[in-house]
């Protein structure tokens, strides 16, 4: 890797707060002045999936899946603590306190401030919210802690599969219904598109360095230099994203206030419970960090399409999913400067 790359990447890690925030704005004014484009990107999608968010996702997640090392995957099941607390946090904490904290602001805290049937609303998204693990950005902020790049692999893996199985019965235990509709279609090409397809990519990217006689200190090197793609396609898909949501965030900005209060409350509780159990554990910090950000960050393409799909496009629970992915990006950018601050109090 030449200096050029390397000054440009540490620039990019040095200040990507202030990157994140300027394509915040940025994503806001386009989405405002040109919405007929971001109108016609939203619509290259197939089973709510956009696909252009889709490459922009691929693009930051492929350079992290070089660094995974397959021969060492026989070894995770040799450290469980770290799993443990994903599954436990994911699966029978963190719903629950999503449903209880939603119905504590909506239904007691803000009562008089919004109507009841759309507090309902608001609740049922944020639960949707809060059944939906993250699988896609949780790789960048593992490797933004310098994570264990294959026990994250594992981690998010596990998480997809009991997803697969839990996530209807769980969503409609939460929400008091029983005809719940999963979009197995989005739910299938979300875990394809952002881990099964990028991870074969970086599997034969890695065999080929490694059958050209490249050594760990090669393929390293090649991981350097292709990592500021990661950051450019987190960078493309904030802008995205807000752009989508611009004539929300400026037509509705009380509203997102009052629906993003408890949603940062669990968000800073769910890490900080995780954070916490793997330090008291003494579970190592690249494996106890990118459990506690896996348990914080949602699955929000999952959450926005179950939303829509069962009370519509224009729905308090489809807003609600949309507010969830606005608070996300500044939330796990704070939680992984926080992460790195005090790495050198783990084990």
């Amino acid at each position: 890797m030449n200096d050029n790359t390397a000054s440009t990447m540490g620039l990019f890690e040095r200040y990507l707060s202030v990157w994140i925030g300027l394509c915040i704005l940025l994503g806001v004014l386009f989405g405002v002045l040109f919405p007929s484009i971001f109108q016609l990107i939203a619509t290259l999608e197939y089973a709510n999936v956009n696909l252009v968010v889709a490459i922009f996702i691929w693009i930051m997640i492929y350079p992290m899946m070089v660094n995974v090392d397959f021969a060492s995957l026989k070894d995770v099941g040799k450290k469980p603590k770290g799993l443990c607390i994903t599954l436990v946090v994911n699966w029978l904490i963190k719903p629950f306190t999503m449903a209880a904290l939603g119905i504590l602001f909506f239904e007691h805290l803000f009562v008089g401030m919004v109507d009841p049937q759309t507090a309902k609303q608001y609740i049922a998204g944020m639960i949707l919210l809060g059944v939906a693990p993250c699988t896609a950005m949780v790789f960048v902020w593992s490797q933004l802690v310098r994570g264990d790049a294959n026990y994250t692999l594992v981690q998010v893996s596990i998480n997809d599969i009991i997803m697969v199985f839990a996530f209807a019965p769980l969503t409609a235990l939460l929400l008091g219904v029983t005809n719940i509709i999963v979009p197995w279609e989005t739910l299938i090409l979300s875990v394809i598109l952002y881990v099964i397809i990028p991870l074969a990519a970086g599997y034969i990217t890695r065999k080929i360095l490694v059958n050209s006689g490249g050594n760990q200190e090669r393929i390293t090197r090649f991981s350097d230099s292709i990592k500021p793609y990661s950051i450019l396609g987190l960078l493309a898909t904030v802008v995205l994203l807000f752009g989508f949501q611009a004539q929300t965030i400026i037509g509705q900005p009380m509203v997102i206030v009052l629906i993003a209060i408890p949603l940062l409350i669990q968000s800073y509780g769910i890490f900080f419970l995780a954070y916490g159990w793997g330090y008291l554990w003494r579970v190592p910090f690249n494996t106890a960090a990118p459990a506690a950000l896996i348990g914080t960050s949602n699955f929000f393409e999952l959450a926005v399409a179950v939303a829509i799909s069962l009370f519509g496009l224009h729905s308090g629970a489809a807003l609600a999913t949309v507010v969830g992915v606005l608070v996300e990006v500044p939330v796990m950018l704070s939680l992984v400067a926080f992460a790195n601050r005090t790495r050198r109090h783990f084990a």
